[in-house]
């Protein structure tokens, strides 16, 4: 790790008093949950229960309204994140919270991470897996249900499907979180990018509410984006960029 890189860094988190973390699949890969899009990425993994389905459908309206066994299965085999821990980068933008600089953590992420490091204030763009409720009624149910359930469709008391609170392919997203994430990105001085492509809309749009003066992007893999001069581009792990922060700054984990 570059350590005048990493000092740069420190010094624009010192120089801010608002700052937005937004964050994609990136984030959790350290914590073993794959990626969409990379090439161990979900979406390249080879399983004959369902090669046969273009993995977007399998995440679609659709698919849980045509296909809805095939929806449940792939869901319970691929979306449960119940037993996974949380990483180093979803420790430190926990602790940076607590500082006060933190004003809120944007996440593409279903997985419930953040809030399971400590993080308050997070605003779930694509929904949570740990949540669930009645598509009928809207009764909701504990986040283990549908991966515990014994019935291939799970149903609500009053017969309507159980489905996860998540955003699906064809769906809107969720305007509470939408607003308030746009409201966060809109009054921050510094926005910190990390484990996204920037490639999924319209959440990916979301930055261009940013007017601040620092802006960091830490990404694994080089990006398909103009990248201004006064942006700091960090090409490493973001869990490892954390953890490098942490020491300089003498933050705990």
């Amino acid at each position: 790790m570059d350590q005048t890189v990493i000092e740069k860094f420190v010094n624009m988190i010192n120089q801010s008093e608002k700052i937005v973390f937004f964050g994609g699949a990136g984030v959790s890969t350290e914590s073993g949950i794959p990626d969409f899009r990379s090439k161990d990425g979900l979406y390249n993994q080879h399983d004959v229960r369902f090669d046969r389905y273009q993995p977007e459908y399998l995440l679609s309206h659709s698919c849980l309204v045509q296909e809805p066994k095939v929806y449940y299965e792939f869901h319970r085999q691929k979306m449960d994140t119940r037993n996974i821990e949380p990483n180093n980068a979803h420790k430190y933008l926990a602790k940076l919270e607590e500082t006060g600089k933190l004003i809120g953590v944007v996440t593409q992420n279903i997985d419930g991470l953040h809030q399971k490091a400590g993080s308050k204030k997070v605003f779930e763009i694509h929904g949570s897996a740990l949540r669930n409720y009645c598509a009928s009624c809207g009764k909701t149910y504990p986040s283990d249900y549908i991966f515990e359930s014994d019935e291939p469709i799970p149903r609500c008391t009053c017969g309507g499907i159980i489905r996860p609170d998540i955003t699906l392919y064809e769906e809107g997203l969720p305007e509470d979180a939408v607003n308030s994430a746009i409201s966060a990105i809109a009054a921050a001085d510094m926005m910190i990018i990390g484990g996204t492509s920037l490639t999924v809309y319209p959440a990916a749009s979301f930055i261009n509410y940013f007017r601040g003066s620092n802006l960091v992007i830490i990404n694994r893999d080089p990006l398909n984006l103009k990248i201004g001069e006064n942006v700091l581009f960090i090409q490493e792990k973001i869990g490892e960029v954390f953890s490098a922060l942490a020491k300089e700054q003498k933050i705990s984990l």
